[in-house]
């Protein structure tokens, strides 16, 4: 089955460090329920855009590497049947329906690296 990501844009996320249950739970829901389904293979919710820190050629610099309203919030990766059915499953995702936006590319290649014992 292919395999799709699904990068998360919102205002910024929803997981910061003091973030409460209830504000967490679209979030969540939206993550059980492509979890019950069958479909996630990974998820990553990223940190607020101030802990971001950006390298471009030898300058590293506080905060995300664009100047934007919306910064990737999170991502993560499903299996579906095709591209249709990846879709439908992006629309459910709370940032789409509160006023962000969702990404959706096929996955070229790629997967979780094992952790070594060193760690």
């Amino acid at each position: 089955m292919a395999q799709y990501a699904i990068l998360i844009y919102a205002d910024d996320s929803a997981h910061a460090p003091d973030a409460t249950p209830e504000e967490l739970e679209t979030c969540d829901a939206h993550a059980d329920e492509v979890e019950r389904a069958g479909a996630m293979v990974a998820a990553f919710a990223l940190t607020p855009r101030d802990m971001a820190t950006s390298v471009r050629g030898d300058v590293v610099t506080d905060g995300p590497f664009l100047e934007a309203k919306e910064v990737v919030a999170g991502f993560y990766v499903i299996e579906a049947p095709d591209l249709d059915a990846a879709l439908e499953i992006a629309r459910r995702n709370p940032a789409a329906q509160e006023g962000g936006g969702v990404e959706v590319r096929p996955v070229h290649s790629g997967g979780v690296a094992a952790q070594s014992a060193e760690g």
